[in-house]
């Protein structure tokens, strides 16, 4: 049963509609009430979207048609851009984050299916003639089929920085993306279910709360290539479960991003940005500036222009325009940051204590800045996902760099400093995937991301994000004789 008062989302499976198995409730984080409904998806949507997928693969032209992949994925992005405004409200309202975070995660969205839409033609192989006679070439080919597992923080983008790829490879995608955002799953798939030129079983998509159908798009012997974006924790359990296919994976997982402030740099331009590096989608970011390494001339007037620059962020509904951070996720999550706070307390100085500013059932929670001079504190070496930073010391650039490689993550970082040498210097030896030079949160469709160490595996983005879809094959081909 739907609630006919309320919006309520389908899944997309095959070229058409289905309602799944149960039906799951969205709730607003900024009022705990109910938004909408949609269709529950779990292990029998997953393999009626894969067993799509698959008959898509085998049986059309989609993985040799170059022309059909661009032309789907730049109608795609029309269809997109018309609804952009709808997605963008409906981002802040279900999702929590404020309206030009809303705004910011769409407009990387569309040209993002633009550019894989161009790559589908400009991709080419190698050929030579080896030695006299002899002729050689490599061809890509997709890898078949894709399982896409997308994370509610940013399901539009990081939806289609998966699935953009491999479309644009050639493959076949079954994808599952989560309950918290059941209403947005619902209008992406709108979109994607009003491009004529994808054939039906070529993109298959269902929502879910559980965890039933997500694990099968990893064990699947049918399915070929997984792409997922979450934590660590659970990228681990993702490698176990796809040891006995042997399927390629891309995973870019948590992070625990430094921002390296030296003596030389303007506290002017850093404190503001260090500041929506903290509170850009609440902190639920992988890319969060999670932790301010501050060189000791500048700490003391850092911290304390942090403090009061976080102290001073409006709170509010995601759709409010006067908001400049919106709520979690849920107030379970908000709750969760809030004992993680009061944790550290016992080992290290709340500088600006945040919190949950009502007793609920919102998920409204107010950032903190925690200073902490030991490397192995809990909240050093573990992702928060919150809107919470920590505040350490360094003398030098040695132990700068010490400092930020300290822990297991290696997704991102950022360096302020106005001496033009020493972003070339330090970053080099930085343990992180991106970093950024006086900036924070810089993504460029052509260029690759994703994290050393503990942050994943695979690159998402840029040529290397198509080839991640793809398999190649050497063909030897002797001259005719005679």
């Amino acid at each position: 049963m739907t609630n006919d008062r309320l919006p309520h989302a389908r899944n997309w499976i095959d070229g058409a509609w289905h309602e799944g198995t149960a039906t799951g409730t969205s709730y607003s984080p900024a009022t705990g009430q109910p938004v909408g409904t949609f269709a529950e998806g779990g292990a029998a949507e997953a393999q009626a979207a894969i067993t799509a997928a698959r008959r898509a693969f085998r049986t059309g032209t989609w993985s040799r048609d170059r022309e059909l992949r661009a032309r789907a994925l730049f109608e795609m992005a029309d269809r997109m851009a018309e609804r952009r405004d709808e997605l963008v409200a409906l981002l802040a309202r279900e999702n929590g984050k404020i309206l030009a975070e809303a705004a910011f995660e769409v407009d990387l969205s569309i040209p993002k299916l633009r550019y894989y839409g161009a790559l589908a033609l400009a991709e080419s192989g190698r050929a030579a003639e080896v030695k006299p006679g002899l002729y050689s070439m490599t061809l890509t080919e997709a890898a078949g089929v894709a399982g896409v597992i997308a994370p509610w923080n940013s399901p539009v983008v990081l939806a289609v920085r998966s699935f953009a790829p491999a479309l644009a490879a050639g493959c076949t995608v079954a994808m599952k993306l989560p309950g918290q955002t059941g209403l947005v799953n619902g209008l992406l798939y709108e979109i994607i279910a009003a491009t004529e030129s994808l054939p039906a079983g070529v993109m298959n998509c269902f929502t879910e709360s559980g965890n039933d159908g997500a694990p099968l798009l990893v064990s699947s012997p049918e399915v070929d290539v997984v792409s997922y974006t979450g934590s660590t924790m659970v990228g681990r359990i993702i490698m176990r479960n796809a040891a006995d296919t042997l399927k390629p994976l891309s995973l870019e997982l948590g992070g625990k991003s430094p921002m390296l402030v030296f003596d030389d740099a303007d506290l002017d331009v850093v404190v503001p940005v260090l500041t929506k590096a903290i509170t850009t989608f609440t902190g639920q970011f992988c890319m969060t500036g999670s932790r301010i390494l501050a060189q000791r001339g500048i700490a003391d007037e850092l911290r304390d222009r942090m403090a009061k620059s976080l102290a001073a962020v409006r709170v509010g509904p995601g759709d409010d325009p006067a908001s400049e951070m919106g709520p979690m996720i849920d107030r379970a999550n908000a709750e969760r940051v809030d004992r993680t706070v009061a944790e550290a307390a016992e080992y290290a100085t709340i500088v600006e204590r945040g919190g949950l500013l009502t007793t609920g059932p919102d998920a409204y929670y107010h950032p903190s800045l925690i200073e902490v001079a030991d490397l192995n504190s809990p909240i050093v070496q573990h992702e928060v996902f919150g809107p919470v930073a920590t505040f350490e010391r360094f003398d030098d650039e040695a132990e700068a760099i010490a400092r930020a490689n300290a822990t297991e993550y290696g997704l991102a970082a950022s360096i302020w400093t106005r001496d033009v040498d020493r972003p070339l210097r330090v970053g080099r030896e930085l343990q992180a995937g991106t970093v950024w030079t006086n900036t924070w949160a810089v993504v460029v469709d052509q260029f690759e991301e994703g994290g050393f160490k503990q942050s994943g595996m695979g690159r998402l983005n840029g040529l290397r994000g198509l080839g991640e879809f793809q398999e190649i094959k050497h063909m030897v081909h002797p001259a005719p004789r005679g």
